[in-house]
């Protein structure tokens, strides 16, 4: 996240996917006690760590079984058991104009490989446009505001974008992609968890 500040509480439904070394690669959201929403893009890690504001320390790691998409660039990975930390649940939908956090471990810098992604998560508060200032937005996308030097960036993908308040927090959408190869400079595209809540629940019981 680019502008961003340092995690001002723990959230418990953050998920850092990790390769079989502890490397970060994507975020996610817990939804469910062995359900993580992220992005398709991210592909299938070996392991989430959840629940810490720290990819390399605290929180529950668990293994991967599988994964299915959804849809769009939105997925849900099984775990292969369940997590203790608490789930967040899913927004019935996303408003225009709506307040919105993003969370991640992504890079601090707009270029790509500029620098370092930092240990501790990070989150910003922005807010969701209408579609039409997102070029390239499809269905079952939401269009989140960027720009001036804030916004999603390489490592942030498939991590929430939250709404609500401190212990009534609900997920909106999942990173997906920028509208420009550096980041924080436009608008940036998210996918819609909302549009695949009944989905998700049928799915996760």
């Amino acid at each position: 996240i680019v502008g961003g500040v340092p995690a001002s509480e723990t959230y418990s439904f953050m998920v850092s996917l990790q390769n079989s070394s502890g490397r970060h690669s994507c975020g996610g959201s817990l939804v469910g006690a062995s359900w993580v929403v992220t992005a398709a893009h991210c592909g299938t890690p070996y392991q989430v760590r959840i629940g810490t504001t720290r990819y390399d320390s605290g929180g529950e790691v668990r293994r991967v079984a599988s994964r299915q998409v959804l849809g769009g660039d939105v997925a849900l990975l099984r775990l292969a058991s369940a997590a203790a930390s608490a789930p967040v649940s899913i927004a019935t939908g996303a408003p225009v104009g709506s307040a919105t956090r993003l969370l991640g471990w992504g890079q601090t810098c707009p270029q790509r490989g500029c620098g370092p992604a930092p240990v501790g998560l990070r989150q910003l508060d922005t807010r969701i446009l209408s579609d039409g200032q997102c070029a390239g937005i499809r269905g079952a996308e939401l269009c989140i505001e960027g720009g001036g030097g804030r916004g999603a960036c390489y490592g942030d993908s498939g991590g929430p974008a939250i709404i609500g308040s401190s212990g009534r927090w609900q997920l909106v959408g999942a990173t997906s992609r920028g509208t420009a190869s550096t980041c924080a400079v436009t608008p940036a595209i998210y996918g819609d968890v909302t549009a695949y809540r009944s989905r998700i629940l049928q799915i996760i019981g």
